[in-house]
């Protein structure tokens, strides 16, 4: 059906009308793209069917362009074409119906995709993250340019860019419908185009405008650090720390009037934040080999302690940081293999907030309390540290609060606070190695580390 550079064009100029009527399909594949009934003057007139997935992406009333948003729990589209903000499940819009165009265009050519085959519960997560480590120049290696060129452009499209649609048709203008690598493929009785088998960091302040592509195929891990402004104040950090060194540098702190405020971990090393304005009034804190150790967490909990900063290790272990002076009137946490959006989202209606995450290994653990003195949280999850999403939630008046990454994810919670104080001005860093060096500058400016993790954050 695709076997036509006019069939490329003419899916492209549909998704176009669609769009301009205000609504995305939401479910783009080959079976819902149709020729006309054989024998009539539509036989060679392609088909958008199955609306039953399609949203407005622009608001009836207004005009403007949906607001974005996150909910890491939804899915809505085929996990084969779906794009990588549908499964992570962001508000869908224009960008996420081209994705899926740029899939299915690559699916028809090729026969195949390299995510094909997963099965089971865990089938999305795994899909997502394989889509995320492909690159365009690897998927497309068989392909004509037009193609690489088309997935390259739409997957580093923002959320309410408006498509170049008539660059998109341009590139297939000339493109190569056939050439001798390519043969036609029967697949259920319908003629579909496939390829012959063949044998086949750095340090980067938040907001600065990135030189390359944003989705390269290649992990790589990075401290991530955010920075809040506040009154001049005393701040100390320790990092690359052992075991058997913590107590000594935690016990020097407390003689000095300061207060564990963040941990994090990296390489089973330990990094400390410590400083005098966290308002606590007492603090006790254990290092155990097991992840969120219930019974000392519990003990702690009888004599008014309350979680107020967790950090795991790659071994498994976790160093749990209990405080009083805090607000919080009730404490609950948990433990999972994977983000645990609907728990979260479930304590969210119970009046909890998120006040601490932490991860080991693939390992997530998050931390909610009561009376934290938010109205609102966001959660941002990505395979790739979320700029777009963190720029849109502070926009909206959001600020980090808590922070924690995986090798494959990173995930942050953004909180609206109840005060109606001056707003804080926020920063992030990310850098391969601990930013002592960049500390310092920030101090400066009167901006203190207030949260930190070290994780997935580039591709």
């Amino acid at each position: 059906m695709f076997g036509t550079q006019t069939t490329r064009l003419e899916a492209i100029s549909i998704l176009q009308q669609l769009h301009h009527k205000g609504f995305v399909h939401g479910d783009v594949k080959p079976e819902n793209f149709l020729l006309g009934q054989p024998g009539t003057s539509n036989e060679k007139k392609l088909y958008l069917i199955d609306l039953g997935l399609a949203s407005r992406w622009k608001e009836a009333a207004s005009g403007r362009h949906v607001e974005y948003d996150q909910k890491p729990d939804v899915f809505r589209g085929t996990v084969r074409y779906a794009s990588v903000h549908a499964h992570l499940g962001r508000t869908g819009s224009r960008r996420d119906d081209l994705e899926s165009l740029a899939y299915t265009l690559i699916f028809l050519l090729r026969g195949k995709l390299p995510w094909q085959g997963y099965i089971g519960e865990n089938k999305g997560f795994l899909v997502c993250k394989k889509k995320m480590a492909t690159s365009p120049e690897m998927l497309c290696y068989l392909c004509p340019p037009p193609f690489q060129q088309f997935l390259e452009i739409v997957t580093n499209m923002k959320f309410d860019e408006e498509p170049n649609y008539p660059k998109l048709i341009s590139l297939f203008h000339n493109s190569i419908d056939f050439n001798s690598s390519i043969r036609p493929i029967q697949i259920d009785g319908a003629i579909k185009v496939g390829h012959k088998r063949g044998r086949s960091l750095t340090e980067l302040e938040d907001g600065e405008q990135l030189k390359k592509k944003v989705r390269l195929g290649s992990p790589a891990s990075q401290w991530i650090s955010i920075y809040n402004s506040r009154t001049s104040m005393k701040q100390r950090y320790h990092y690359n720390v052992m075991d058997s060194r913590l107590h000594q540098h935690v016990e020097k702190g407390k003689e000095d009037g300061l207060y564990i405020s963040c941990v994090a971990s990296s390489l089973n090393l330990w990094a400390v934040v410590m400083d005098v304005g966290t308002g606590f009034t007492s603090q006790v804190y254990e290092l155990s080999p097991i992840f969120l150790h219930k019974e000392w967490i519990m003990e702690q909990w009888d004599k008014n302690y309350y979680i107020t900063s967790v950090a795991g290790a790659c071994n498994g272990s976790a160093l749990v940081v209990m405080s009083k002076g805090t607000p919080y009137t009730q404490q609950s946490y948990k433990v999972s293999d994977v983000f645990p959006f609907k728990w979260i989202n479930k304590k969210w209606k119970e009046g909890f907030s998120v006040t601490s995450m932490t991860t080991a290994g693939s390992k997530w653990g998050i931390v909610m309390s009561r009376n934290a003195g938010y109205l609102s949280q966001v959660v941002e999850l990505d395979f790739l540290y979320p700029s777009e999403g963190i720029h849109r939630r502070w926009e909206k008046g959001y600020r980090i609060t808590s922070a924690a990454a995986t090798e494959d994810q990173a995930a942050f919670i953004l909180s609206a606070s109840k005060r109606k104080s001056q707003d804080i001005m926020q920063e992030t860093l990310r850098t391969s190695a601990f930013p002592s060096t960049h500390v310092k500058d920030k101090w400066l400016k009167n901006l203190y580390i207030s949260s930190i993790c070290y994780g997935r954050t580039v591709s």
